[in-house]
C-alpha cells in the first residue's frame, strides 16, 4: 500500500503544532497588553470637568495642604469633595472677577454643587476606605501621583487589581511616617529598606494572609 503523506508531512505537522502555539501564546500576549492599556484603564486621561481646576497651582504652586480642600481623608472611606464655600474662601478675594471662574460664582450664589466628575472611580464591587490608607502610612503621592505636577488632574495609576496587590503583598516599600502622607515627592530620610519594615510594625499593619484575603477589598 502506497504512502498517503509523503515524509516532509512529518516536518510540517510539527511546525504547524509551534505554529498554532506562537499564535495563542502571541494572541494572549496581544489581549494582556491591551487589557493594561490606559485605553482600557482610563489612567493618563484628562477629564473635562465644569472648572479645570489646577492642582499644580494650588498644591504644588501655592503649596496648599491636600487636606485643605479634602477635609475628611483621615476620617472618613471617602477623601470628600470640598464644597464650593471652600473655593470661595480664596476667591471672594482673589479671581473674584475673573470670568474663568463663574461657574465656581454661580455655584456659590445659586446653592448648587459643582458636578464634578470623579476620576479615580472605582468599580462598585471594590471597597476602599481613604482613612485606613492614611493610618498605616500610605501617601497621597502613593496612588495619585504628582498631583503638585498636574495642570489638569489624572489618573496616574491603572487602578487594576495587580497595582493593588503589589503594595498589599508588600507595603513596607510604600509607607512613610504619618506626618509626610501629604508631602509631594517624598524622600524618606533613611533607607525604605529600613525605614518600611518599621513602619509596618509600628503601625500594626497586617500580614500577608489577611492584605492579600478577597474579603479585604470585595464585601
Amino acid at each position: 500500500m502506497s504512502q498517503v503523506f509523503p515524509k516532509s508531512a512529518n516536518a510540517w505537522s510539527k511546525a504547524s503544532v509551534l505554529a498554532i502555539v506562537f499564535v495563542l501564546l502571541s494572541v494572549g500576549w496581544v489581549v494582556l497588553t491591551i487589557q493594561r492599556s490606559d485605553f482600557v484603564t482610563s489612567a493618563n486621561q484628562f477629564v473635562e470637568q465644569p472648572v479645570q481646576f489646577s492642582h499644580q497651582h494650588h498644591a504644588g504652586g501655592i503649596g496648599i495642604d491636600c487636606r485643605y480642600c479634602h477635609t475628611s481623608v483621615e476620617i472618613s472611606p471617602s477623601a470628600g469633595i470640598p464644597p464650593t464655600k471652600t473655593c470661595i474662601n480664596c476667591h471672594s478675594q482673589i479671581w473674584s472677577t475673573s470670568p474663568y471662574l463663574e461657574p465656581v460664582r454661580a455655584s456659590f450664589r445659586d446653592d448648587k454643587p459643582l458636578n464634578w466628575v470623579r476620576v479615580h472611580d472605582l468599580p462598585d464591587f471594590v471597597y476602599f476606605n481613604h482613612s485606613i490608607h492614611v493610618t498605616k502610612g500610605v501617601g497621597c503621592e502613593t496612588c495619585h501621583g504628582r498631583v503638585d505636577k498636574m495642570p489638569l488632574m489624572i489618573q496616574k495609576a491603572s487602578l487594576q487589581m495587580e497595582w493593588c496587590l503589589d503594595c498589599h503583598r508588600d507595603p513596607s516599600r510604600y509607607v512613610r511616617p504619618r506626618d509626610q502622607i501629604t508631602t509631594m515627592g517624598y524622600q524618606p530620610a533613611v533607607a525604605q529598606a529600613e525605614l518600611g519594615p518599621r513602619l509596618v510594625k509600628e503601625y500594626k499593619i497586617a500580614g500577608l494572609e489577611h492584605m492579600t484575603s478577597c474579603s479585604v477589598c470585595h464585601r
